[in-house]
């Protein structure tokens, strides 16, 4: 099984060279920051985001290799992340998986059509009402059981998620939600008991797909506030990131969240992303 730790050293190997964002950053900096990033890439925009989209990928079929594959053996996992550490690594890595792809292609359509039609998950957990309302009010209600729970793992106090504590922390049944920095960082219990792997992606996919992919429901009637942007919780080690900026002090914007993100959308998607039956479009980005 993947490990937390795993999903980090996968990450920094693939991503050493790629441009960072200093520290101390406004979130208006920091946009500003990624769109001279992008148009400073050798081969401008385009050529960034075609990385970026690449390494993601390969991130997600290292980590269920794994899971579940030959780099179960921690040797293996070893040389391969040793291997995509480099420009050079990164292309051998790939035309591996690619020639892998085209010899399991077929075995792959078979297997379709014998498993059972893929049906829509219940929502992971039932929102309290009094638990949104509390964070629409922005009472936050401190750290609890679940904030404990997860500070206590071993992987969580080995890279000092939490060595500075958040401004911020809301409770709720399912887990917890951090308020800090101009960021909302969303922690599932049933996702960081799971560890978390392969997750990141998955959840930027649902979340697209709640929000453009729906011709009704709540997301429909009350789209996203253009003042919020989407991200991994790579970065906090979280399930999901909101960036808000200065808007998480907004009203509206924090009712957005609460009311149709938190109460609405979070429990469909979380579910669809822990069925491993559940296959996402792919992602626009």
């Amino acid at each position: 099984m993947a490990s937390d730790l795993d999903t980090v050293r996968v990450l920094r190997a693939l991503f050493n060279d790629m441009p960072r964002a200093p520290q101390g950053l406004t979130h208006l900096e920091t946009m500003a920051w990624i769109k001279q990033s992008m148009a400073d890439f050798e081969g401008g925009d385009m050529a960034y985001t075609i990385e970026h989209i690449t390494r993601n990928a390969m991130l997600d079929i290292v980590l269920r290799m794994r899971e579940d594959g030959p780099l179960a053996d921690d040797a293996a996992f070893d040389e391969i992340v040793n291997l995509i550490s480099t420009k050079e690594g990164r292309s051998a890595f790939m035309d591996r998986c690619i020639q892998a792809q085209k010899s399991g292609a077929a075995t792959e359509r078979l297997l379709s059509r014998v498993q059972r039609p893929w049906t829509e998950p219940e929502p992971l957990f039932v929102p309290d009402p009094q638990e949104v309302q509390r964070f629409v009010a922005a009472q936050a209600s401190g750290p609890g059981p679940m904030f404990a729970e997860y500070g206590a793992r071993e992987d969580v106090r080995q890279i000092g998620v939490f060595e500075q504590p958040p401004e911020q922390v809301h409770e709720f049944a399912w887990g917890f939600v951090t308020e800090d920095q101009g960021d909302w960082n969303f922690y599932l219990a049933e996702v960081w008991r799971q560890g978390t792997v392969g997750y990141f992606e998955r959840f930027l996919s649902a979340v697209q797909l709640e929000t453009t992919g729906l011709p009704e429901g709540p997301a429909a009637a009350s789209p996203m506030p253009a003042s919020l942007a989407l991200d991994v919780g790579i970065a906090a080690f979280s399930s999901l990131t909101l960036h808000g900026g200065d808007s998480l002090t907004d009203p509206a914007v924090r009712r957005w969240v609460g009311e149709v993100f938190i109460a609405g959308l979070l429990p469909r998607m979380a579910a669809r992303v822990l069925d491993e039956r559940c296959e996402f479009p792919e992602r626009v980005q």
